[in-house]
C-alpha cells in the first residue's frame, strides 16, 4: 500500500524533474543530455550532498573548475602516453568547416587503449595546400615523437595523399596510410557513379523514402503495416552511417519492409486518399509495386554492396585494432560477391573491377599485408596464402621500421619459429587461443622467445586502419566554435574543447 510519504516523495521528484527539464528547455539542451554518464553523476552527487548545495559562480565555471578539469584530462592523457612508447600510434587528422565557413584541422592520437585528442588549429585563413598538410602533420609527429608514431591516417583527397608522401619522404621510418573508411566509401560510390542498375535504383529508393517521410499521414500508415521496424534505420548490427554506404543501408531497409510497403501501397486506405491523385503519387506506387525491375535490382544492388558494408563496419569498430584483418576480409568481401552473384562472372566482373581499382591504387598499403602475416588468427589457417605482395609488404615494413640492419636479420630469423609454431607459439594455450584473443595480446603472451618479432608485431597489430573516429564528435567544435560564448578567449576556448572532446572519447571506451 502507498503510504503518505512515498506519495510526498514522488511529488518532490516531480518538482525537482520538472525544474531540471525547465533548464533544458529554456538553453535548448538537448534530451539526450539526460543519458550522459557525467549528468547522473551530477544528480546524485547533489542528492548526496543535500540541502544547501550553493550553486557554482560564473567565474567558477569559466576559470576554476574548467582549469581543474584540464588538469584532470592531462592526467588522463598521460596515462594514455605511456602506451605510445609500448605499442607506438596513430596520428589521425581530419577537417571540417562549420556554417560560417570557418574550417578547423584537428589531430588525434590512437593506439589500443583508445582515442586521446590532441590538438586543433584554426585553418580558416590557411590555404590547405599539400605543404601545409605536411607542415601541420609534421609539427604533431614532432609533439607525439617520431619514435612513437608507426603511421598517420588521413582521408584520401588530394593534398593528404602529397602531404603524406612529403611526409614520408622526411621521416623515413613512419608511414602514411589512407583512412580505410574513406576509401570504402568511395568505393560505394564508384559503383552509384559507373553502375547505371545501381545509380537508377539508389535515386528511386530515394525518391521514396522523400516522399513517405514528406508527409505524416503516410508515415502513420507505414508504421502500421512495418509493425514497429523502421525503413531509415542504423543499429549497432548495422554498417556505420557514411556518405555513400548510407544509400546501400536506406535500400537495406527498403528491402526489408517490401512486403509492408507492397501492401499498404496496395490498401484501400492509399487507394482512396488523395495522393494516388497526384502525379508523384503515381510515380511512387509505380516503383514500388514493380515487382520484375525495382526490387530485383535493390537486391542486385545489396549482392555487390552488403559486403563491403560488413568490412566498413569492421574498420570502423573500436572493439579492436584492425590492421591485421583487413587484407583478409577484403578477399571475403570479394568471395562473398562472388557467391551472391552464383559464380555468373560477368554479373560480378565490373564490381570486382572497381573494387581493385581502389584498393591496389589507394587501399593496399604494405602496413595491410605485413599485418596479415602477422595476424596468428590467419596465418596458421589452412586458406593462409604467402603471395608476394604479402611478402613485399612484410619486408618493406620491416626495412622502414626497423633502420638497424643487424636487427632486421634476428627479426627474419625469429619469423620461421613464427611460420612453424615453434616453442611458445606451438604450446596447447597458443594454439587454442589464436583466433580468440586479439592479435596484440596474443604475441604479448606467446612471443617473448623472439623479443625483437615481438615488438615489431605488436607495434604493426595495434594499429588502427581508419581516422573515422577523428570524424565523430565534432559536436564538440560545434559547441564551442559556433555558439557565442561571452567573447571567450582563445585559449580557454582551446582548453574547453580539450576536456570536451577527450571526455566525449572516454564515453565510448
Amino acid at each position: 500500500q502507498t503510504t503518505i510519504n512515498q506519495i510526498f516523495k514522488k511529488q518532490e521528484r516531480d518538482d525537482v524533474c520538472q525544474q531540471i527539464c525547465r533548464f533544458l528547455y529554456t538553453n535548448a539542451i538537448s534530451f539526450n543530455c539526460v543519458n550522459n554518464p557525467e549528468f547522473a553523476k551530477m544528480v546524485a552527487m547533489i542528492g548526496k550532498y543535500g540541502v544547501g548545495l550553493k550553486q557554482p559562480s560564473y567565474h567558477e565555471v569559466r576559470e576554476t573548475f574548467l582549469k581543474k578539469e584540464v588538469l584532470r584530462t592531462m592526467e588522463m592523457f598521460e596515462e594514455y602516453k605511456v602506451e605510445w612508447s609500448k605499442s607506438s600510434c596513430t596520428i589521425m587528422s581530419d577537417g571540417w568547416t562549420d556554417k560560417k565557413r570557418r574550417s578547423i584541422c584537428k589531430f588525434l592520437v590512437n593506439t589500443p587503449k583508445g582515442t586521446v585528442f590532441l590538438a586543433s588549429i584554426d585553418t580558416s585563413d590557411i590555404s590547405k595546400t599539400a605543404q601545409k598538410v605536411f607542415e601541420m602533420l609534421d609539427d604533431i609527429i614532432e609533439r607525439v615523437g617520431e619514435e612513437n608514431v608507426v603511421q598517420v591516417v588521413t582521408n584520401n583527397a588530394a593534398n593528404y595523399k602529397l602531404a603524406g608522401e612529403y611526409l614520408m619522404e622526411k621521416r623515413k621510418h613512419l608511414f602514411w596510410t589512407p583512412c580505410a573508411v574513406h576509401c570504402i566509401d568511395l568505393i560505394l560510390e564508384d559503383f552509384e557513379k559507373k553502375l547505371d542498375a545501381h545509380r537508377v535504383t539508389i535515386e528511386k529508393g530515394r525518391r521514396i523514402t522523400t516522399y513517405i517521410f514528406s508527409r505524416t499521414l503516410l508515415l502513420t500508415w507505414l508504421k502500421d503495416f512495418i509493425k514497429g521496424k523502421e525503413l531509415i534505420c542504423n543499429t549497432p548490427e548495422r554498417p556505420t552511417m557514411t556518405r555513400f554506404s548510407t544509400a546501400y543501408l536506406t535500400l537495406g531497409c527498403l528491402n526489408e519492409n517490401k512486403g509492408a510497403l507492397i501492401s499498404m501501397f496496395a490498401s484501400d486506405k492509399w487507394k482512396s486518399s488523395r495522393f494516388v491523385k497526384a502525379d508523384k503519387g503515381k510515380s511512387i506506387e509505380t516503383i514500388v509495386m514493380d515487382t520484375r525491375g525495382f526490387w530485383p535490382n535493390v537486391s542486385s544492388c545489396l549482392k555487390g554492396a552488403l559486403p563491403l558494408s560488413k568490412v566498413l563496419r569492421m574498420v570502423d569498430s573500436d572493439h579492436k585494432p584492425a590492421m591485421g584483418f583487413i587484407y583478409e576480409e577484403m578477399d571475403l568481401a570479394k568471395a562473398k560477391i562472388q557467391e551472391n552473384f552464383n559464380n555468373v562472372k560477368k554479373s560480378y566482373e565490373r564490381i570486382w573491377s572497381i573494387i581493385d581499382q581502389r584498393w591496389e591504387s589507394q587501399l593496399h598499403r604494405p602496413l595491410h599485408a605485413a599485418a596479415y602475416f602477422l595476424n596468428p588468427h590467419y596465418h596458421y589457417s589452412t586458406n593462409f596464402k604467402v603471395n608476394v605482395d604479402v611478402k613485399i609488404g612484410l619486408y618493406k615494413c620491416l626495412e622502414r621500421m626497423i633502420p638497424d640492419a643487424t636487427e632486421r636479420v634476428k627479426i627474419d630469423m625469429q619469423i620461421d619459429l613464427f611460420k612453424n609454431a615453434k616453442g611458445l607459439f606451438g604450446i596447447e594455450s597458443a594454439v587454442l587461443t589464436r583466433k580468440k584473443k586479439s592479435p596484440g595480446d596474443w604475441w604479448d603472451s606467446y612471443g617473448d622467445e623472439c623479443p625483437e618479432l615481438k615488438r615489431f608485431d605488436i607495434r604493426v597489430l595495434s594499429l588502427t586502419c581508419s581516422s573515422s573516429g577523428c570524424e565523430r564528435n565534432w559536436s564538440a567544435f560545434e559547441m564551442v566554435h559556433t555558439k557565442r560564448r561571452n567573447r571567450l578567449h582563445q585559449q580557454k576556448m582551446n582548453d574547453l574543447v580539450f576536456v570536451m572532446y577527450n571526455l566525449k572519447l572516454k564515453e565510448r571506451e
